[in-house]
Order: C-alpha cells, then sequence, then structure tokens
C-alpha cells in the first residue's frame, strides 16, 4: 500500500472498516475519524444527528488537517469531500456471511460488555443491521460503485 497520509476507508456495515482504519492509523500514525461520529452526537439517552452545518464543520476540520483516515459506509453528499481529498480510497468488498458473523459477533461483545461501543446494542438495532446488510449487494454497493468511478485512480477495491 502507498505512503498517503490522507484516506478513506468505505464499505458495508461489517465489513472491517473501524478495524482496519485503527489498524492502519497505529501503522502510520495517523488519526482515524469515523464518519458515524460526524452523523451523530453520542448521548447517553441516545445519539443525536447532527445538523448538515454541524456535519460540514467536524468534517471540515479534520479535512484541514494534514494527515487523517476517515472510514464510514456513509456516500451521501456530505461526506464526498473525503474522496475529493483523499489520496487512497479504499473499498472493503467483504462478502455477505462474514458481514453476517460479524454483526452478530459485535452485537454479543458489545451487549454483554466484553467490547466498548459507539451506540447501545439492542435487537431492534442487531435486525436494522441484518436488514442494511441483506440490501447492500443489491441496492447499496451499486450506488458506492458509481460515486468511486471519478477517482478510480486512487481507489484500491479490498476483497476480504
Amino acid at each position: 500500500m502507498n505512503t498517503a497520509k490522507r484516506i478513506h476507508i468505505i464499505g458495508s456495515v461489517a465489513s472491517g472498516k473501524s478495524t482496519f482504519a485503527r489498524q492502519l492509523s497505529n501503522e502510520r500514525g495517523i488519526p482515524c475519524y469515523e464518519l458515524d461520529n460526524v452523523m451523530w452526537r453520542r448521548h447517553p439517552s441516545g445519539d443525536i444527528r447532527n445538523t448538515e452545518a454541524q456535519r460540514r464543520d467536524i468534517l471540515t476540520s479534520i479535512l484541514n488537517r494534514k494527515s487523517w483516515i476517515t472510514e464510514g459506509v456513509h456516500y451521501q453528499e456530505w461526506m464526498h469531500s473525503c474522496l475529493e481529498e483523499a489520496e487512497l480510497i479504499i473499498f472493503l468488498d467483504t462478502p455477505k456471511w462474514k458481514r453476517n458473523y460479524r454483526i452478530l459477533k459485535r452485537y454479543i461483545e458489545e451487549k454483554y460488555g466484553f467490547k466498548k461501543g459507539n451506540y447501545k446494542q439492542t435487537l431492534t438495532m442487531l435486525r436494522r443491521m441484518y436488514g442494511w446488510n441483506r440490501h447492500y449487494e443489491k441496492k447499496e454497493k451499486p450506488i458506492i460503485m458509481r460515486i468511486l468511478e471519478p477517482y478510480q485512480d486512487k481507489v484500491i477495491i479490498q476483497k476480504g
């Protein structure tokens, strides 16, 4: 992998984005940022969606740094500046069966306190995750691939 200092990682839920971003962050000494934490303000009583202006301000402060790793499943307009500013875009193309396994593993680890997560694990969230994963191949992935087309010179598709 090249020596890029501004990296964006994209993929489906449970594709390994956060784990890979942390690993890359540790190896390169580059801070990593989860786009979920740009989209949402974490609060003990439940997540609160940041306004468009708040997301833009938070993301701008990240992208103005010399080096960064951003990661997320988000592909909406507000995060396109990550794609434009990145020197390297990594698309994690993880098989559905592996994502299903990781969704359940994450639920168990976080629900029973073996691992800390960003949000409270509930059966409702578990069902949502499986729903998102079920629709990803036919609905989300083709959209992401179209969005990445203009950036092909800096995209790496990592199967796993």
